[in-house]
């Protein structure tokens, strides 16, 4: 039957490009963006593979004269699912609204004074968008996010803020002003290896202590599903405990 012929082709291919898109990415082979793509076309596949399989399957199972075809069909479905369904899971369960620059200040977040200089983000505007204030304020997802408050003096929340942030895994720190107690870095993603920028700040508290104010902005996609508020959040937890130790990646 050629509508089994038609998902098992369709769900293998799905696997195919699905897996490629993350190994090219994963061991740099291709830009993070390619990869992406590739992936994004076995997804393309695989939801196409799962209308037909599912259409083959129901077919091949109430008709004695395609049955040969059930064994295929199944297959099929099962490769386009294996690709479909953890994406759409991710997608449709996150809690995050469509924003990729993620801060602890809405009202005066950090500004980025260095990356702005690295090749990769030329001519980009790496203002924080005024727009993204309201939606991240609103967003019951970001509802514990702030300033972390600490009885530290600035200049010694600045050092080790410094000494966290450069064993941070898959953090490269880009600069480092001890002026404006300002530290700004380049973060990868896990599987696709994408590229975000952060700047972390330590200001003065009101009434004595420390405020640690970070920022962390993609330079792809309109929505991040949560990579950087997970980002800001696993550091001010780091900074609340030892000034050394491994720092988990949160991406």
């Amino acid at each position: 039957m050629i509508l089994a012929w038609l998902a098992f082709f369709d769900g293998s291919l799905a696997v195919a490009l699905a897996l490629a898109g993350m190994v090219v990415a994963h061991y740099d082979f291709a830009a993070p963006i390619v990869g992406f793509t590739v992936f994004a076309a076995g997804l393309a596949f695989g939801l196409v593979g799962v209308l037909i399989g599912l259409i083959a399957t129901l077919l091949t199972a109430l008709s004695a004269k395609r049955r040969a075809g059930l064994a295929r069909s199944v297959v099929g479905l099962l490769l386009s699912a294996f690709v479909v369904v953890p994406p759409a899971v991710i997608v449709l369960g996150h809690p995050y609204p469509p924003i990729n620059d993620i801060t602890t200040d809405t009202s005066n977040p950090p500004e980025f004074t260095h990356a702005q200089e690295l090749a990769e983000n030329q001519g980009r505007d790496m203002t924080y968008p005024k727009a993204f204030a309201a939606i991240q304020e609103s967003a019951p997802a970001y509802q514990k996010l702030g300033p972390e408050k600490l009885d530290e003096p600035p200049d010694e929340v600045f050092k080790k803020a410094n000494i966290l942030a450069g064993e941070v895994q898959d953090w490269r720190i880009t600069y480092v002003d001890p002026k404006t107690r300002s530290i700004e870095g380049v973060a990868t993603s896990m599987l696709f290896h994408f590229k975000d920028d952060f700047v972390i700040q330590i200001r003065p508290a009101p009434g004595g202590g420390s405020l640690v104010e970070m920022r962390s902005k993609s330079r792809v996609g309109k929505g991040d599903l949560g990579t950087n508020y997970n980002r800001i959040m696993s550091f001010m937890q780091l900074m609340k405990g030892s000034p050394r130790g491994a720092a988990p990646n949160q991406q």
